[in-house]
């Protein structure tokens, strides 16, 4: 009898906990997404590829970060280049203009000098209007820790 009694008692905890899911069940058309209810948000979008798709993909991925409305105003954000994304701002590449209207918009274009020591590369091959980090993987470690989101595109 307490097995039947117990066996009775798991099966209606069972068929309530799957009538409680589908009420909680969210309906396509009432999903508009998160809401942005923090008063600022912060990113790092990190780039290491010098794919010119990769790099495009990037700069589209922050553009569209910045004009979503439910972060437009809200969004303080970060592009740090290392490795190969280094080609993102070399003066010989046609990024300049992306460049720029992502800087317009508050974006802190932050290149890893590391990555110019390794590569031998000159501050002077790149555009006058970056800035520069000892470590892009360290820019990257310290603000994650100060509660930054890390977008790799």
């Amino acid at each position: 009898m307490k097995k039947i009694t117990s066996l009775l008692f798991a099966t209606a905890m069972l068929l309530s906990i799957g009538a409680w899911a589908q009420e909680k069940a969210v309906n396509p058309s009432e999903f508009h997404g998160a809401v942005a209810d923090k008063k600022s948000y912060k990113v790092v979008y990190q780039l290491n590829s010098d794919d010119d798709k990769i790099i495009k993909a990037t700069m589209k991925n922050i553009m569209n970060a910045l004009e979503d409305p439910r972060l437009k105003g809200k969004l303080q954000a970060e592009l740090v280049v290392h490795g190969g994304g280094v080609a993102v701002f070399k003066k010989t590449n046609s990024y300049e203009s992306q460049l720029k209207a992502l800087q317009a918009k508050g974006v802190i274009l932050a290149e890893c000098a590391n990555t110019l020591r390794e590569r031998n590369i000159s501050k002077d091959e790149l555009f006058d209007f970056i800035s520069f980090v000892p470590s892009g993987n360290g820019e990257i470690i310290i603000r994650q820790q100060q509660g930054w989101a890390i977008v790799h595109p």
